[in-house]
C-alpha cells in the first residue's frame, strides 16, 4: 500500500459516497440507475478507443463481473428504496471487505499478514458501528438490512473477480472500459421495456445530475482497478470502504439522518485499521 495506491483508493472512496448519494436523491432508482449505467456506458465506449484491448484471459472476469454488477445495482436499488442513505450504504459497503479477504486467500493465495489482517478485522468493526448505530431503541427493517447484506455479498463477488480480471487484462483503463460498456447496456434496455414511450421525457429532469454521477462512478472504480494491479485486494477494500464514513456525513448533511458521537467513535476505528493496513505496507 504505496502513498499513490492509497491516495487512489481514498479519493475512490469519497467518489465513489458521491455517486451514490446521487443515485439515491434521485427519487426514481430506476431512472436513476438509467442514468448513471448508461452514462457510464458512453464514457466506456468512448475510452476504448484510446486504450489496449485487455488479453484474452480477462475476458470470462469481465463478463462473470458484469453478471454481478447487473446484481449488485438491481438490490442497490431496493437496498435505497427500504431504508435511510446513511445506513442502507454503510451496511451494502461494510459487508464487503471480510469476505473479500476470504475470497482473495482462496481464488488469489493472497493470505494477509498480522498487521494487514488486523487492519481489516478493526476497519470492518468500525464500518459495522457506522452501519448499525441507531437501531437501539427501534425495530429494525429487516427487509432493508437483508437488501443491503445481499449488495454486499455482491461487491465483494465483483471486487475479486476484478482484482484477477484486471491484472489478467494487461491494461487497467482498457479493462474499465469495456466492463463499463459491456454492464450499462442492460439497466438502461429495461427501462426503455418498462418505461416505453415516456423514457426520454422522465429522464430529462434528472439528466444532469445522473450523468454526473455516471462520470463520478468510472472515475471511483477506475481508480480502484489500477490500485488492485499495485496491491493486494483485502486491504484496497477494506481502505476502499472508508467512504462509508463519507457517506455517512452525506447522509447526515444532506438527507438530514442523524450521525452523532456513535458513529464518530466508530469513525475513529476505521482509522486506526487504515492505519494498521499501511503499517503492513
Amino acid at each position: 500500500m504505496t502513498p499513490a495506491v492509497t491516495a487512489a483508493v481514498l479519493l475512490a472512496a469519497v467518489t465513489h459516497a458521491s455517486w451514490n448519494a446521487i443515485a439515491h436523491r434521485i427519487t426514481d432508482k430506476l431512472l436513476g440507475f438509467t442514468l448513471i449505467g448508461g452514462g457510464g456506458a458512453l464514457i466506456g465506449l468512448a475510452m476504448i478507443p484510446f486504450t489496449s484491448f485487455p488479453t484474452a484471459g480477462a475476458w470470462p472476469y469481465l463478463f462473470a463481473s458484469a453478471a454481478v454488477h447487473i446484481a449488485y445495482y438491481v438490490l442497490l436499488m431496493q437496498s435505497f428504496r427500504l431504508g435511510d442513505f446513511g445506513q442502507a450504504y454503510p451496511i451494502a459497503r461494510g459487508t464487503a471487505p471480510l469476505v473479500v479477504t476470504v475470497l482473495a486467500a482462496v481464488f488469489a493465495h493472497e493470505i494477509p499478514d498480522g498487521w494487514a489482517a488486523a487492519g481489516v478485522g478493526v476497519s470492518c468493526a468500525g464500518l459495522t458501528g457506522v452501519a448499525l448505530w441507531g437501531l437501539r431503541g427501534r425495530r429494525p427493517d429487516w427487509a432493508a438490512i437483508g437488501a443491503a447484506l445481499a449488495t454486499g455479498l455482491t461487491i465483494a463477488g465483483y471486487t475479486v473477480l476484478d482484482g484477477l480480471g484486471v491484472r489478467a487484462s494487461g491494461s487497467s483503463f482498457g479493462y474499465i472500459a469495456w466492463l463499463m460498456a459491456v454492464q450499462g447496456v442492460v439497466i438502461p434496455a429495461y427501462a426503455a421495456y418498462r418505461r416505453r414511450g415516456e423514457l426520454l421525457a422522465r429522464l430529462r429532469p434528472f439528466a444532469l445530475l445522473g450523468l454526473l454521477g455516471s462520470a463520478l462512478s468510472v472515475a471511483a472504480y477506475a481508480l480502484v482497478l489500477w490500485a488492485q494491479t499495485r496491491a493486494e485486494l483485502a486491504p484496497i477494500a477494506a481502505l476502499r470502504e472508508s467512504s462509508i464514513i463519507v457517506g455517512a456525513a452525506i447522509g447526515a448533511v444532506f438527507f438530514k439522518e442523524q450521525f452523532g458521537l456513535p458513529r464518530i467513535a466508530a469513525a475513529g476505528l476505521v482509522v486506526v485499521g487504515i492505519g494498521l493496513m499501511l503499517h503492513a505496507g
